[in-house]
């Protein structure tokens, strides 16, 4: 792997109790790799004390962990990347083999699949929250993986490259699952060790604001990248209220040959017509999202995959 650039990159907010370590863990692992820590306005002497330890700090002003991994893939350059939480709950030993894996295995990205031990590193409603996310994930798309959430990920050159990072937050784990599952990527999975944070470090997610914002996320991706059944089950819905509201006046025209609800016949008749309408919305978006698949699929085969030069 000693002609391949590695670049191992932290994003971290207020982490000056677990920056060092975790920068050692990493140099540990991977010698050959260059650390970048993007420092987002913390309030203490993190990016001090990453700058000691060696790193290279940079800072993004702009508050969110999408913010952050939107600058750090614009601005590094390298083969293969790695990316994990400043916070010395990720396994640094665990790198080399699931660098190993995207390199030998063709992948474009393998996730560290979190095995937790200790109570503390993972709290119960989390470990809820991931499967219930997780399987609604692959309801919605097709596949899944088993930790969409985890912060631990390797990635090609050409899936961070091809990446249009949209999301401002936490939601950016789910936003790369989707890129790569709609891309249909080659991606691997690897358990990984997680443990509990070092005193004096605290966690930066909101459990449900949070969790509303990856919901929404889903959401919005599920209407953008699957138009037809999202706009075409609206729909379907707004056809099945129209008929439930139409039957009674049905009935009633047919024993008497009179209409007596003018209003309800008028709103199933308009509900019928918004259906049409968002279903031929759904065609139209759908030839749009298929250009723009199309477009972020060339931008990903613009970038050659990880190969180790033979020597």
């Amino acid at each position: 792997m000693d002609s391949l650039r590695i670049a191992v990159i932290l994003p971290c907010y207020n982490e000056e109790a677990a920056i060092a370590e975790t920068i050692a863990g990493f140099r540990a692992a991977l010698p050959a790799a260059k650390i970048y820590v993007y420092d987002n306005n913390s309030r203490d002497r993190t990016a001090e004390i990453a700058r000691q330890s060696g790193a290279t700090v940079c800072t993004e002003r702009q508050q969110g962990k999408g913010h952050v991994v939107r600058r750090m893939f614009a601005d590094v350059d390298a083969d293969i990347y790695v990316m994990a939480d400043g916070d010395l709950t990720y396994d640094p030993k665990a790198a080399p083999e699931m660098v190993r894996m995207l390199i030998e295995e063709q992948f474009d990205m393998v996730v560290g699949i979190r095995q937790h031990e200790a109570a503390e590193a993972y709290r119960g409603g989390h470990v809820i929250g991931n499967k219930l996310f997780t399987g609604l994930l692959a309801r919605l798309f097709g596949r899944s993986f088993t930790d969409i959430f985890s912060g631990y990920r390797v990635f090609s050159r050409r899936f961070v490259k091809s990446f249009p990072v949209l999301s401002a937050g936490f939601e950016i784990e789910t936003e790369m699952s989707v890129h790569a599952l709609e891309l249909r990527m080659p991606i691997g999975e690897l358990a990984t060790a997680y443990g509990a944070r070092p005193e004096g470090s605290s966690s930066k997610l909101s459990t449900y604001r949070d969790g509303w914002r990856i919901l929404r996320t889903i959401g919005t991706l599920y209407r953008i990248e699957r138009p037809v059944l999202f706009y075409g089950g609206l729909g379907a819905l707004l056809v099945i209220a129209a008929v439930i509201l139409a039957i009674p006046l049905v009935l009633t025209y047919l024993d008497t040959g009179l209409v007596p609800r003018f209003p309800t016949a008028i709103l199933a008749t308009g509900m019928v017509i918004i259906a049409v309408l968002s279903f031929f919305a759904g065609l139209i978006l759908d030839t749009v999202t298929r250009g723009r698949r199309e477009m972020r699929r060339l931008a990903y085969l613009a970038h050659p995959a990880p190969v180790v030069a033979e020597r």
